[in-house]
């Protein structure tokens, strides 16, 4: 594996009016989406794809996931969440946050992530990317800096 370059992760602002957290699951399905909604089909496709990803993580995923789970970073994450038309790798739906681990197969997606992040911060969500190479070169610094994340977003 070659040394890429340290890059800081890319953060999206929420959409203008603020982040307010869903009270509850039933709440956070009813956030205003795309015109067109998806059919019963998609969603379960999502929802089944998902699942699968959930038992098969990456490398970088597993590692990270190691060290967000029991609401360690004063917040509860989950993994492999359908949000809209997407499947999120790390979601904190309390505070609306997305983690987004960017592998070399991301390199050559830019725009279509750009794209993805605004459709996410649409639905008043807060986008974090972090490279794959950092979380397993860099782990305590990946950490503290989604926990700044959190503390932001919950003050």
């Amino acid at each position: 594996m070659r040394n890429a370059p340290h890059v800081a992760p890319r953060v999206t602002e929420p959409a203008p009016g603020g982040l307010r957290p869903a009270r509850c699951r039933a709440e956070e399905a009813r956030l205003p989406g795309p015109a067109h909604r998806q059919s019963s089909h998609r969603v379960a496709q999502l929802a089944e794809r998902a699942a699968r990803m959930r038992h098969v993580p990456t490398p970088s995923e597993a590692r990270l996931w190691e060290a967000l789970p029991g609401g360690r970073l004063g917040v509860v994450f989950q993994r492999q969440v359908v949000v809209g038309e997407c499947i999120a790798d790390f979601c904190a739906p309390s505070i609306r946050l997305i983690v987004e681990v960017d592998g070399g197969y991301h390199a050559e997606r830019e725009r279509l992530d750009a794209r993805r992040d605004e459709r996410l911060r649409r639905l008043r969500y807060c986008v974090v990317r972090v490279s794959s190479a950092e979380v397993g070169r860099e782990l305590p610094a990946v950490v503290a800096r989604l926990r700044a994340v959190v503390r932001a977003l919950l003050a």
